[in-house]
């Protein structure tokens, strides 16, 4: 699952442009899901049936990071920018990024004043996402163009995937962990079925556009049937030093299950099923109360006539940064419990309120 997750994050995939990682996916599906189609936004819906009867369950995570994309090209050469998806502007500064142009990708770096030039300027001020641009090295509009940019192009972090940490309590650090981790750990799942006994069917929702208001997964779910939901997601901890940090959530302590985000109250009887699971298999997990995050779960739970959901939250650090960091011990859990919960279904399962 490591490896998935090194691939998945080293693909590009802002909101709204997941092609690279959308055809990755349904190509990696090929063999192991009975079908996988994209659909016309580019959610990635896929199927596997049991050898038992039993429940149709949806497992969701999003294929979206967040990034990017050029608003305006100065004369000069320097590109301005409109965020996909939600950023802290205090971090913005002197990041490098990589501009997916038509003829490739341009690496650049978002400027910032030499430190020089600090004793000059108020060093505390935050300057708005609006007052910054992207340096890729050009110093006209036309070579800018001659690169295959233009007003419209996407970008995202250039930082690359790694590893660390004392054995066996590893950390992944890397951009697009939200949510490319929540989609390791689906595949993951996907492959560790083959040729196991499972009831009912598994619908695999891969979905676009997440972090602009769970678009992918509203739009697809109102199509799908479906008796029970798991969305996979990553969530952010509050166990560093921060004075706003309460320490109710932890990097290494498992899995979370969630209890309540802003966009979900979840359903108690799911709840209830994920906890007994943790509990019945020796699975690490976190209850998480968390109002400042939303999920997939959020947009599948209203969709229909209702669907019973419950989410699975992959600890994360720095999230929506190009260093995000989850830990190895908490991905394999997540995985663990979502394989317990579907393999413990049976014919008799009920979601009942």
């Amino acid at each position: 699952m490591i490896e998935l997750v090194k691939t998945l994050t080293s693909l590009n995939g802002p909101c709204g442009y997941e092609h690279e990682v959308a055809y990755f996916i349904k190509d990696y599906l090929e063999g192991k899901a009975d079908e996988a189609v994209i659909d016309s936004i580019g959610n990635v819906i896929a199927r596997k049936k049991g050898t038992k009867p039993g429940p149709t369950v949806l497992v969701t995570a999003h294929m979206d990071e967040v990034g990017f994309i050029v608003k305006k090209i100065e004369g000069n050469g320097l590109l301005r920018f409109e965020k996909l998806g939600g950023h802290d502007d205090r971090i913005l500064l002197a990041k490098p990024v990589k501009v997916l142009g038509e003829n490739g990708i341009v690496d650049g770096v978002i400027g910032t004043m030499s430190a020089h030039y600090v004793k000059f300027d108020d060093p505390s001020k935050v300057r708005k996402h609006s007052q910054l641009y992207v340096d890729i090295g050009a110093s006209s509009k036309a070579e800018v163009q001659e690169l295959g940019i233009e007003v419209g192009t996407p970008i995202t972090w250039g930082t690359e995937w790694k590893m660390t940490g004392p054995k066996r309590k590893e950390v992944i650090i890397s951009k697009a962990l939200d949510d490319r981790a929540g989609c390791a750990v689906l595949l993951q799942l996907l492959n560790e079925l083959q040729g196991e006994d499972f009831a009912g069917e598994l619908i695999f929702l891969f979905a676009v556009q997440e972090e602009v208001g769970l678009r992918g997964a509203q739009t697809a779910a109102a199509s799908l049937e479906a008796d029970a939901a798991i969305a996979v997601d990553t969530t952010a901890v509050s166990d560093t030093p921060e004075e706003t940090m309460d320490q109710s959530l932890r990097l290494g302590d498992g899995t979370g299950i969630k209890v309540m985000d802003f966009s979900l109250i979840v359903h108690k009887t799911i709840k209830n099923l994920l906890v007994q699971a943790a509990k019945t298999n020796g699975i690490p997990y976190q209850l998480e109360v968390f109002p400042g995050i939303g999920t997939d779960g959020g947009a599948v739970a209203l969709s229909n006539k209702g669907i019973p959901t419950g989410v699975l939250s992959i600890p994360s650090r720095y999230a929506h940064s190009p260093v995000e960091m989850v830990s190895v011990t908490d991905l394999t859990a997540t995985k663990d419990l979502l394989k317990a919960f579907v393999l413990e279904l049976d014919q008799t399962a009920s979601f009942a309120f």
